[in-house]
């Protein structure tokens, strides 16, 4: 074969390294664990919350739509790992590589998502219903938690790893709650509702719900926004692919930092190369399905026929954290107190773990972005980098908690808002890096094409809608 061209871009970052794509490990259950990561961080309020509110609300006639949301996110996150796979690069580099400051503009959308601290006093709110303290202490144990998870982030010296073994624990605790849910709490009728809701024949019924609900329901059922994202992050940190040739993240005050190329890599499409790009692809495929898909579609499942079998048809019932109080008091009544204080129990560590991978993807992505594209040529590490935004992260949520802010009307409708818009705008990017920048071996096509090509009409239609609506609250227009 001809000496292989890159056909990476290089016209905004500098050209990227030719080498042979490493050979898949012989132990493969040794690598699982990225797409745990990315469904353990993703189970937060909308599977404790929302999935089992619309159930409360309108039963299980609508769970067809987290099977949507979750095939959906399975098709954008593999192909946000077919770059990284190919490269070694994150999705957010090839961006950049595409127009500069793309990188940047995510980062910001995901910061104004999740600079706010609401989603780490949502797990504080569930301490207190098991301590009975007031609603004023939620402030100081929210702040206790920031802390807690800044610590861990910034100590840690490889921090993949430690949230890897927090979220493999979230995750054993959510089951748990679920086989004991199966056993004592989720009647018979609900299991014959899921099967109706998931019937093949169904005429997939539409709940008598807002629109926006329910279409915000299946976009962000597993995942969402910046958090697909970074699924090139982890498994870079887990050595697929191309990955294996980059640095792991590391703490600069306990782990050791080497010296990391500001590029990726790109492997010549020869027999050997492919033959190991088949293994790797197919290996990847499997770990996203068997684990961010099956884990968040069972997670939604289970916990929306809890919630079936305990709330259906009780009036009064609210779609915010409040909806897990009367959950849990419900529990207590019909199956016993033990009951109710485990599912706060596990809810209240199940939400801090997500609070944790909310600080380490927006911060991983941020450092990703600063550290290739504006600092790249600078001494600073992107280890510190990475440290000073998780610590910039904790102790502006801190300061807003102490000063006793609630969120500004703004705020939370853009927070609304730029999910749907990330996840529109790089489902386009998607196509692009994916067709132009990968040899013509390993580009996107196919089926694969169609579910992007689906994902961009279908995220448009929601940043539309959602817009629209935000706008009417934001502007006096709606209810």
């Amino acid at each position: 074969m001809a000496e292989f061209t890159p056909t990476v871009p290089a016209r905004v970052l500098p050209p990227v390294t030719v080498r042979d794509l490493p050979e898949p490990p012989r132990s493969t259950w040794r690598i699982i664990g990225p797409g745990l990561v990315g469904a353990g961080v993703g189970l937060a309020s909308g599977e404790f919350i929302l999935w089992p509110y619309i159930a409360s609300q309108v039963g299980l006639v609508f769970i067809w739509g987290a099977a949507i949301g979750i095939i959906t996110q399975w098709f954008l996150n593999m192909e946000i790992e077919r770059y990284t796979l190919a490269t070694g690069e994150t999705a957010l580099t090839g961006f950049s590589r595409m127009w500069k400051h793309w990188g940047l503009v995510f980062v910001l959308m995901t910061l104004c998502s999740n600079l706010w601290p609401g989603w780490v006093t949502t797990s504080a709110t569930m301490v207190t219903y098991l301590t009975g303290s007031g609603a004023g202490t939620v402030r100081y144990i929210a702040i206790g938690m920031l802390l807690v998870i800044a610590l861990g982030l910034t100590l840690a010296p490889v921090i993949y790893t430690l949230l890897e073994r927090v979220i493999f624990v979230k995750i054993a605790l959510v089951a748990t709650l679920a086989v004991v849910a199966i056993l004592f709490a989720i009647n018979a009728e609900s299991w014959v509702e899921l099967g109706k809701g998931l019937s093949v024949g169904a005429e997939f019924p539409v709940p008598p719900l807002e629109f926006a609900v329910l279409m915000g329901a299946i976009a962000y059922a597993g995942a969402g926004g910046g958090q697909n994202l970074c699924q090139s992050n982890w498994i870079r940190d887990k050595g697929f692919g191309m990955g294996l040739y980059v640095p792991r993240l590391v703490s600069p005050v306990t782990g050791h930092e080497e010296a990391a190329a500001s590029t990726g890599f790109q492997f010549s499409p020869t027999k050997e190369n492919l033959a190991r790009w088949r293994q790797w692809w197919r290996f990847a495929n499997v770990e996203q399905a068997s684990t961010f898909a099956l884990v968040s579609f069972v997670t939604i499942a289970l916990m929306s026929m809890l919630a079936y079998s305990t709330v259906f048809g009780k009036s009064g019932l609210e779609n915010s954290i409040g909806f897990l109080q009367v959950e849990g008091q419900v529990l207590q009544e019909t199956v016993g107190t033990w009951f109710g204080v485990l599912f706060w129990v596990i809810g209240a560590l199940a939400l801090f773990a997500s609070a944790m991978g909310i600080v380490d993807y927006t911060s991983r992505l941020a450092s990703d972005a600063i550290k290739t594209v504006y600092l790249r040529n600078k001494s600073v590490s992107v280890n510190r980098v990475y440290f000073y935004v998780v610590w910039a992260m904790a102790l502006i949520g801190c300061g807003i908690l102490l000063l006793g802010f609630d969120q500004p009307l703004i705020l939370l409708v853009f927070s609304a808002s730029f999910a749907a818009v990330m996840m529109f705008v790089y489902s386009i990017l998607l196509i692009v890096l994916n067709r132009r920048s990968l040899p013509e071996a390993i580009k996107v096509r196919s089926y694969r094409l169609g579910a992007l090509v689906w994902s961009v009409a279908f995220f448009g239609t929601l940043t539309v809608l959602t817009i629209i609506q935000q706008a009417q609250k934001l502007f006096g227009g709606g209810s």
